[in-house]
């Protein structure tokens, strides 16, 4: 083997070492990104619990504040219109909570999707980077061989002899055959 063989398989040692590298590195960035998006899903679900829990302090501040003001009025708060009133201001607390939380849940739900995706990117990073380093280790491998005494030889220089004889004398199609 020649100084040209030894140059050329350590360069495909080191591509083939720096394709691994790159792939590790794709990855791991991929995973950094799967991290971030799961937190940001959480923060998402803790913003939205926050949420929720300063509309209910601001609606029972409003249900105060709706109650005095039936009382200055004059109007019975367990009876008739302001019952009305105040159970229509509970449906629409209740929904504006269901409200929050569907939301809440939909941007959440986005976020893993999106953290699933970038785990997938990072695999798919991975596998492109051995694939590559298979070229390389094949274009190495076929480099050193041609360079060698065997790369002269060819492989099809004799072809074996068919059990039916030779060919060349069988009619043309064959008797039987579909034209």
């Amino acid at each position: 083997m020649g100084w040209k063989a030894a140059v050329v398989g350590t360069l495909g040692v080191i591509q083939y070492q720096q394709q691994g590298a790159i792939g590790k590195y794709n990855q791991q960035v991929a995973n950094r990104k799967e991290e971030v998006l799961k937190n940001e899903a959480v923060q998402i679900n803790d913003q939205a619990t926050f949420d929720i829990a300063r509309f209910d302090q601001e609606f029972r501040k409003k249900e105060g504040e709706v109650d005095v003001g039936l009382s200055k009025s004059g109007v019975v708060i367990d009876s008739g219109s302001g019952a009305r009133i105040k159970e229509a201001n509970k449906i629409e607390a209740v929904m504006q909570n269901k409200i929050t939380r569907y939301n809440a849940d939909v941007n959440v739900a986005r976020k893993m999707e999106e953290a699933t995706f970038a785990k997938i990117e990072g695999q798919v990073a991975r596998n492109a980077a051995r694939l590559s380093q298979i070229r390389t280790i094949a274009k190495t491998s076929a480099n050193l061989l041609s360079m060698s005494s065997l790369g002269n030889k060819s492989i099809f220089s004799r072809t074996p002899k068919s059990p039916f004889g030779d060919r060349s004398k069988y009619p043309s199609p064959l008797p039987g055959a579909d034209q």
